[in-house]
Formats: C-alpha cells, sequence, structure tokens
C-alpha cells in the first residue's frame, strides 16, 4: 500500500489492517496491490492533522489480466454495507444484522435484534424459532464456537444473555456447509463480539428509561437481598443444609420436622412497591500498545442495566372437554407479575499479529443475569370446587463465560490458510427457594391457608451447570491462481459438554389443624416459629416424586472436506460432506432414589451442495441441497418423570429416542441495486424423518408430558427481503430507506397412533406460524450521524402446545409490535438516542379455542441515553 507521489508505504498483517505514519495534511490517494488481484486506487482520502483517517479498500479478484480500477471506499466492519457484503459473499444463505442496524434500533439484547431476521420469531423474550421451526432446531455460537445452554429441559440457548452494546453483528445462516455443525434445520445463529476498530477510543454511555405500566405506579413485586442488584442474591436462598442432608425415607419425628420448617427462608407473600426508573450504563476502551512490530490492540467493554417489568391484568385459565369436543374454561385466575431485572457484562478480546503472516487473537465474554418475580392471583379452582388465592416468589440467575484462543496463519503467498482456536466455555442457572403457597377464600372472603394439601406450600430449588471444550481445526487452499475462486477446504472438531442438574421439590402441609384462626394469618406470621416449639406437631415436610436430579456427559467428534469450484466465469459449484459421531450418556437419579441411563450413540455422513449464479455483478440465484439431523436433548432421554422447572408440567422422557434426519432444499433470487440495498426472493422445503416432538400422553390421573419420534414431517415456505433508499422516487429522499421481510410458511407433522399420544396425530408442527413480517422505515442524516428509525413486527398465529384431544392446539395469537429510535449527536463527542419499545401495548394473548389461557400487557416502555466518545 503505497501513497501516490510520496514514498511513504506499508504492507497489510494477516488480518489485512494497515498503517502509514507522518502522512502530510492533504488530499491524498492510495494504491494497492496483492498478487492475484487487481491493483486498485483509492482517490479523495482526506487526511486532517493531528487524526486518525481510516480507510477500507476491497479488493476485485484477477480474472484475465491485470488493470487498474479506481473505486470509493467500501463500508467498515460493523456497518450496513458490511453487512450486505457477507450475505452477498457467502457460500451459504445467510442473513445478517450488523452493529449499525443495532445501534439505530430500540433492541436491546441479541435476542431482540435477531427477530429483524427474516423467517425468525422469539419466543418469551428469549428463545429462537427460525422459519416456523422449534428452539431444538437452531442451535447459537457466540464468535464461532457453541455457547452452552443454562436451561434445565433442553440444550437452546436464551439470546436475552447477550448485551446488544458487546455485539459487532449477528449473522444467521439457513444454509448448512460442512465445515458448520450439523444439528441445526432452521438456522445457525452466530453472535459476534466487538472488535478493536483501529482507532484509540474511550466512551461512555448512560440511560434512564420509563415504562408507562410501572414506573411511579404502586404494583405486585417480590422482596430483594442485599445482594441481587449483582445477580449474586442466589446464595441467600440456596437450599437449608438440614433439608439437603435429611434423610427422606424414613418417617420424620415432629422436632425434625420442625427443625426443617424453621431452616427454610421465611419469604412467602409478593410486596407491593413503587416502580422505580429503569436504567443502565456502559464504557468502552479500544486502542494498541506499542510492544514491537504491530502491537497489541485490545477492546474491553463493560454494560450494566436494570429494568422493572410487570404483566399487568393478567389473567391465565385451562381448558377442558365437559360437554363434547369444545373447549370449556375452567381454573380461571386473575392478577398480575411484578419483576425487577439485572443484566450485566463485559467483553476482554486483545490481539496482535506475528509477523505478516499470523493474527492471534483472545475473546473474552462474561454476562450476569436475574429475574426477581412476585405473583399474586385469585380465582376458581373447579377440582376443588373452591376459591383460591396463589402467591409465588421466583429468582432466577444465569451467567454464561466463553474464553476463545484463536489463530489464523496464511502460508505460500496466500495459497493456503490454517485457522485452528480452541474454546472453554460455561454457563449456570440457579433458581433457588421458589415459593408458592395457596389460601382457599370463603363466602365472606376470609383467606385461609389450604394447609391440609400437598401443594399447599411448596418450596423448589433447582440449580444447573454446564461445562464445554472445544477444539477445531481448518485448512483452506487454494487451487489453479490466488484469486481464482477455486479452494479445498478441510477440518475437524472435537467438543466436550458435561451437565448436572437437579430440581428438588419439598411440600409443607399440615398433620392437624393451626390454634383457630391461626391459619388465617400471613404466611410469614404462620412460620415464623410460633409452630414449631419443642411439644408442637402441626407440620409434614416432605419431597414431593416429580423430580429429581441427572447429569450428562456429551462428546461430539467431526471432521469434514468441501470444495468450492468456478465452472465458468459466472457459475460456482460447491459441495462437501461432513461426519459427525456423537456419544451422549444422561445418567439420572428420582426424588425416590431411583436411577435410569440413557446412552445413545449416533454417526451420521452430512452432505452439502450448492450452486451460485451470477447473472451479472449485482444478481445472484443460488440453489441448494443439504441434510441436517437433530438430536435428543439431555432431558428428553431421562425417563424418570419431572416437574419441569420452567412449565410446570410433570414430564417423563424416552431413553428410546432416535435423532431426526432433515433434507432441506433452498432456492433464492439475490438483487443488490445499490450501496446498501437489497432485493431478494426465496423457497424453501424440508423433510423430516423421526422428527422428535412433544406429547400429552394417555394416562389415568396425572397429565404426562412425553417426548416421541414421529413418522414424518415436512415445512416449506418462501421469504421477501428487500432494502432500499427512496431516492429513487425522488432525489430529495436520498435519506430515507425504506427495508422489510416477510416469510410465509406451512408445515405438517404425523404422529404414530401407536405412541400413546393424545395429541393430534396430523398438525402444524409446535412453534410454526403461518407467517412473520418484519419491517421499517430509517433515515439517516447526509452530513452528521443523526438518524430516525421506525421498526413494526408481527407474527402470524403458532402453536405453543398441542392440544391434548379432542381439545384443540394452544396457539398464541397475533399482536402487532412497533417500536421507534432517534440518535441525535449533540456536539462533537456527545450523542443521544431516544427510544420507544411497545408502542402500541398490544396484549400478549394465549387461546385454546375459545378459552383464554393466558393474557395479560406489558407496558410501553421509553428510554432516553447518552453517548461521550473521545
Amino acid at each position: 500500500i503505497s501513497v501516490v507521489g510520496t514514498t511513504l508505504r506499508a504492507t497489510t498483517a494477516v488480518d489485512g489492517r494497515f498503517s502509514i505514519r507522518d502522512v502530510p495534511a492533504d488530499t491524498i490517494t492510495l494504491r494497492v496491490t496483492m498478487i492475484g488481484y487487481a491493483p486498485t486506487t483509492v482517490t479523495g482520502v482526506v487526511v486532517l492533522a493531528g487524526e486518525v483517517t481510516e480507510q477500507d479498500v476491497a479488493l476485485s479478484g484477477l480474472a484475465v489480466e491485470l488493470q487498474e480500477l479506481t473505486i470509493t471506499a467500501a463500508a467498515a466492519q460493523g456497518s450496513v454495507d458490511a453487512a450486505l457484503d457477507e450475505q452477498r459473499n457467502s457460500v451459504a444463505i445467510v442473513n445478517a444484522i450488523s452493529a449499525e442496524q443495532i445501534s439505530r434500533s430500540s433492541d436491546g439484547d441479541a435476542a431482540s435484534a435477531v427477530q429483524r431476521v427474516s423467517g425468525a420469531t422469539v419466543q418469551d423474550g428469549k428463545y429462537v424459532f427460525v422459519r416456523g421451526l422449534g428452539d431444538r432446531y437452531t442451535t447459537a455460537s457466540l464468535n464461532g464456537a457453541r455457547i452452552p445452554s443454562p436451561e434445565p429441559e433442553r440444550k437452546v440457548v436464551p439470546l436475552d444473555l447477550f448485551p446488544s452494546s458487546l455485539l459487532s453483528g449477528i449473522t444467521t445462516s439457513k444454509t448448512f456447509t460442512p465445515d458448520q455443525s450439523g444439528d441445526f434445520a432452521g438456522a445457525s445463529v452466530n453472535i459476534k463480539t466487538r472488535e478493536f476498530s483501529g482507532e484509540r477510543f474511550l466512551a461512555f454511555s448512560a440511560s434512564s428509561g420509563y415504562n408507562d405500566a410501572v414506573t411511579g405506579k404502586f404494583h405486585v413485586s417480590a422482596p430483594r437481598s442485599d445482594r441481587d442488584w449483582l445477580a449474586l442474591g442466589a446464595g441467600s436462598r440456596s437450599l437449608p443444609t438440614p433439608v439437603r442432608t435429611t434423610d427422606f425415607s424414613q418417617s420424620l419425628p415432629s422436632s425434625e420436622a420442625n427443625a426443617l420448617v424453621r431452616s427454610f427462608r421465611n419469604r412467602w407473600s409478593p410486596i407491593a412497591r413503587d416502580g422505580l426508573a429503569n436504567g443502565g450504563f456502559g464504557a468502552t476502551l479500544g486502542g494498541n500498545l506499542p510492544t514491537g512490530g504491530t502491537g497489541i490492540s485490545y477492546l474491553v467493554s463493560g454494560t450494566y442495566s436494570t429494568t422493572q417489568e410487570i404483566r399487568s391484568n393478567q389473567q391465565r385459565s385451562l381448558a377442558a372437554a365437559l360437554q363434547g369436543a369444545e373447549a370449556e374454561e375452567i381454573d380461571r385466575f386473575e392478577g398480575s407479575t411484578g419483576r425487577n431485572s439485572v443484566l450485566w457484562g463485559g467483553i476482554t478480546n486483545p490481539s496482535t499479529t506475528l509477523g505478516s503472516h499470523t493474527k492471534l487473537s483472545l475473546n473474552n465474554t462474561y454476562n450476569r443475569t436475574m429475574d426477581n418475580e412476585g405473583r399474586r392471583e385469585t380465582g376458581f379452582s373447579e377440582n376443588l370446587a373452591i376459591p383460591l388465592r396463589i402467591e409465588r416468589l421466583r429468582y432466577v440467575e444465569r451467567n454464561v463465560r466463553s474464553s476463545q484462543l484463536a489463530l489464523l496463519h496464511t502460508l505460500g503467498g496466500g495459497r493456503h490458510t490454517l485457522e485452528w482456536g480452541v474454546t472453554s466455555s460455561g454457563v449456570t442457572r440457579q433458581e433457588p427457594d421458589r415459593s408458592e403457597i395457596v389460601y382457599s377464600i370463603d363466602e365472606q372472603g376470609r383467606a385461609t391457608w389450604f394447609g391440609f394439601s400437598n401443594e399447599a406450600a411448596v418450596r423448589t430449588f433447582a440449580d444447573l451447570d454446564e461445562d464445554a471444550f472445544e477444539a477445531n481445526a481448518n485448512w483452506q487452499v487454494a487451487l489453479g491462481a490466488i484469486g481464482s475462486g477455486a479452494s479445498l477446504r478441510f477440518g475437524g472438531l472435537h467438543r466436550r459438554v458435561d451437565r448436572d442438574a437437579t430440581n428438588q421439590s419439598f411440600s409443607i402441609s399440615l398433620t392437624r389443624p393451626l390454634p383457630e384462626d391461626a391459619a388465617e394469618a400471613a404466611p410469614e406470621e404462620i412460620f415464623d416459629g410460633r409452630f414449631t416449639g419443642v411439644d408442637d406437631s402441626f407440620f409434614r415436610v416432605v419431597p414431593l416424586a416429580a423430580g429429581g436430579s441427572y447429569t450428562a456427559s456429551d462428546r461430539l467428534t467431526a471432521g469434514y472436506a468441501m470444495i468450492s469450484l468456478p465452472i465458468s466465469s459466472r457459475l460456482d459449484l460447491f459441495g462437501g460432506a461432513r461426519f459427525e459421531r456423537s456419544t451422549v450418556e444422561v445418567r439420572s437419579l428420582s426424588s425416590a432414589g431411583e436411577p435410569s441411563l440413557a446412552d445413545p450413540e449416533f454417526n451420521d455422513i452430512l452432505p452439502s451442495l450448492a450452486l451460485t449464479w451470477r447473472l451479472n455483478d449485482n444478481m445472484n440465484i443460488r440453489a441448494s441441497a443439504t441434510q441436517t439431523l437433530s438430536r435428543p436433548e439431555y432431558r428428553e432421554l431421562s425417563p424418570i418423570l419431572f416437574r419441569e422447572v420452567i412449565g410446570f408440567d410433570n414430564v417423563r422422557g424416552n431413553a428410546d429416542l432416535q435423532r431426526a434426519l432433515i433434507r432441506n432444499y433452498d432456492i433464492r433470487w439475490e438483487f443488490y441495486p445499490g450501496r446498501g440495498e437489497l432485493l431478494s426472493i426465496g423457497l424453501f422445503a424440508k423433510d423430516f424423518d423421526n422428527p422428535i416432538e412433544r406429547i400429552y400422553q394417555g394416562t389415568s390421573g396425572t397429565r404426562i408430558i412425553t417426548f416421541v419420534n414421529a413418522r414424518g414431517a415436512n415445512n416449506y415456505g418462501v421469504e421477501l427481503e428487500g432494502r432500499k433508499s427512496l431516492s429513487f422516487v425522488a432525489p430529495s429522499l436520498q435519506s430515507l430507506s425504506i427495508f422489510t421481510n416477510a416469510t410465509f410458511m406451512k408445515s405438517e407433522i404425523q404422529i404414530d397412533p401407536a405412541s400413546g399420544s393424545v395429541t393430534n396425530s396430523e398438525r402444524k408442527m409446535v412453534g410454526q406460524a403461518p407467517y412473520v413480517i418484519n419491517a421499517g422505515l430509517g433515515w439517516t442524516h447526509p452530513t452528521s450521524e443523526a438518524s430516525a428509525t421506525v421498526l413494526f413486527n408481527r407474527v402470524g398465529e403458532r402453536i405453543t402446545d398441542a392440544g391434548e384431544l379432542p381439545l384443540p392446539d394452544v396457539v398464541e395469537k397475533p399482536r402487532n409490535v412497533l417500536d421507534l429510535s432517534l440518535r441525535l449527536p449533540i456536539f462533537s463527542m456527545m450523542s443521544a438516542r431516544i427510544d420507544a419499545k411497545n408502542i402500541l401495548d398490544a396484549p400478549y394473548k394465549i387461546m385454546q379455542g375459545g378459552v383464554v389461557r393466558e393474557r395479560y400487557l406489558a407496558g410501553r416502555v421509553f428510554n432516553v441515553g447518552f453517548t461521550w466518545r473521545q
């Protein structure tokens, strides 16, 4: 790289970065040359005195002969242009979201951001569904390495763990290539953290927010401990030592039962408090340490936020077929749930180049969350034929950590590229001391503790720890002339995952009535010790049968080879295959001490074939055919009865589950009419063998959920995507752009009648919506950083649970979501942002036939923030 007309020049490092010092303040021209690429001249580069000028340069592959080409600068990393370039140049069908897009939205975490991808929906604010397929068909990686799951019932990764301020982009690959793990069918989501961009900087940010349903209003909430604000409150809620060490196989004397009751934390009731404002702050530092050579680049960033939410006007009920097949409402309860949440985390990402051929990077990420929730509801129990009041306290703490060492070597003048890396990661999820207490209500409105039921007072303790280690290596060699596009790539991976999960529930009930009127007291009075004296014998403490623990040991070894081959100047062929060997061992122990073992082993070859036809420089047609798989999740293989930590259903696993094989077919037309613009139309189809499905099993008494391999399933649809400047309407509208994506899809699954399922044998797949629509309008100021974005989202009616015959399926109804974001520069180093989320505040509604299973309002959220950067 040389400055034309001077003797100033430099050679890039392996990652393409370069630095030229002592350049005079002026408008200069750069000339860039590289073997196998056309020499490139970049004109009009403005260098200001005392400032760092960044310049990215795109090189064109040399087709026939060397020629000189004058171009404008390409987009910087993290921009919309860079995201579209990644999408345009990828072998697979991908969608990329840039840091620029995220920053111009109101999205506070990766889950909110990824729902802007065509065909993607987010359930419960954290779990990603793509192309109508459940979360089991979507995988998540951090900087290319798989993330462990903190969820006890599944291996899904909740993307709300990752603050958007720490991200440089999110890529969703909808087509399998052999250098990816093959256990997805919806999408493989790769979350990329920020890196040093070349210019030293220091930035601080702060924000405050208002929820019109919570802030400044008296609402239901949960008691707090001293360290909840740091998401470190689980220690004060841990399982008491006397309970952990008690042998419940023997009948307990009254003295021991009383001691156990006293050992539990005496917190049962939600409290009422004034809602506080949401808030957050962050800091980021990037630079380069001069240690000789190119030095050590680094980026350190941290963020903290706290929010308050409420589910007001909350309604939940069950449906029953009391007369015929029509769903009728039973067990209707109304109330509200208040939640206080904390999310904090940080990244430390140093990197350096060793000589001119090797780049070494170390990416470290740590994020932690806390949700402290209180719920109070009243309603009527059809089974007991009495009104009830139910109160619940729930505290959930999660953290995820990842350390990744990666090296990139270029050898043989760029003909060979070697990448290898090792990643150590882990997650924990603690849900300590969830309490549920039930009071009956008489005709005079008096509430009395319902103490003779096993469900009258329950304490639940759930813990999960998962550690993972991954090592991978990839070698790519150019075939023919460098830059011709022909290459051979092969590599391998080994991943080790170990999980330890426990879920224990304990019931406190009465053996004889409390003294007169004592049962009408608050639970904190009933359990404060006044009825657990030396001579008292009122209480019984027993573990509930639906619970236990399991450990999982998961080993995956994989190898692959693939080739990219230009058939002509316009047509590229890509093909390859991946071999995966998976061994899993799940050991379970029920609350009654019953052990079980499931140890499936799967060996699979997964082929991939793709064609890219470049109709011209701005238009592609892609087609692909691949095979992927979906393996049983750990909890699904455990045949003991559990009460779900999240869903509260009684669930029994199936040790005989087989992995599902999925054949995937895609074709897409893409047109890039201008910088930052895209039009595309895609068709997709998927055919499943042995898909794993969650069903209700016909039993006498308690309803039980289990898992079976269905006979088969299919899923197909069309995806539309567009991003276009409005300058074609009038030149004065150059600063306005519209963008939208829409997916229309359909699926069908066939359940074997011999499986014992009492759900519909032919229906849509759980989680599949008939359509997903995202749309937006953006404005950017031509000479400043001012911008405005309006975003709209709507997801069609989708099944959340298969209905128990003769009842219909349980579905989530569509709702319209509208968000607005403004970015305003105040002066050279200060900018402001204003966000409005959930402006329409449409109700969340879950229906089963004509019965409202669940309904609530979340409230509108308004945030104002400031950023200072030097």
